[in-house]
């Protein structure tokens, strides 16, 4: 397991403004469980990293329930697990587990982009058209892209009014995202070219393109992260 230490210096780095312990409990939970998303989500602490309760409530200036709270809620997403010894650690995502995610992303976002094809409007389309051609060029720390990303992907399913829908979406993202925040796996600019590609299928009202650039999409992604994998393991001294 990784020293939590690591994980307080990011807290540190990233100057969480946390009001003063007066608050009430949930406001603070939520806060928290905000903060500490963000770190994971976007790279900033890696699977296996261990979270103490005691010390991050320390350094954020939080009693122990909201905090308690958030870790607690974090893990009901998926993001964290507990170990035998009752330590919260960011959840490590194995390989298998990734391919399998990918496959129901498959099955799920290709249904909800044509779902969303007889609804959505010109003009929400173009707008998430113009949000993604104006991202700032990608770097390694992707946490901007990422956050489009997720409402990109998360926008078709809403738009069709199927929250079912984007709830599943939104569990298999998640798995998705830790796979990647433990690896170099980092394709940005591909992803936003993808991106346009169904964005314009579905303003042309294109059922079977937009279906298409979606699993294009998708499955770009799995070959991407085989390729990933792969050189990692061509890297791997011998024993």
């Amino acid at each position: 397991m990784r020293a939590v230490s690591h994980s307080l210096s990011l807290i540190k780095k990233m100057n969480p403004t946390f009001p003063e312990r007066v608050e009430a409990p949930p406001k603070l939970a939520a806060q928290a469980y905000s903060h500490l998303r963000t770190l994971i989500l976007g790279r900033h602490i890696l699977g296996g990293t261990g979270l103490s309760e005691a010390r991050l409530a320390l350094e954020l200036n939080v009693s122990r329930t909201p905090m308690r709270e958030a870790l607690v809620r974090l893990a009901g997403e998926g993001l964290l697990e507990k170990t035998t010894n009752n330590v919260y650690r960011v959840r490590s995502v194995s390989i298998p587990e990734f391919f399998e995610c990918m496959e129901v992303r498959e099955v799920l976002e290709c249904y909800a982009v044509e779902k969303a094809i007889a609804v959505a409007t010109d003009d929400d389309l173009n707008m998430l058209l113009t949000e993604l051609k104006s991202l700032p060029p990608s770097t390694a720390d992707d946490l901007e892209h990422w956050q489009f990303d997720n409402r990109f992907h998360s926008f078709f399913a809403s738009t069709a009014n199927n929250q079912s829908l984007a709830q599943a979406i939104q569990k298999e993202r998640v798995v998705a995202r830790l796979f990647r925040i433990s690896s170099s796996f980092h394709r940005q600019v591909e992803s936003d070219e993808e991106h346009i590609a169904i964005i314009e299928a579905v303003i042309k009202r294109d059922v079977s393109s937009a279906r298409k650039a979606m699993r294009f999409h998708l499955q770009n992604l799995q070959n991407d992260a085989k390729r990933e994998i792969a050189n990692q393991t061509f890297r791997r001294p011998l024993n």
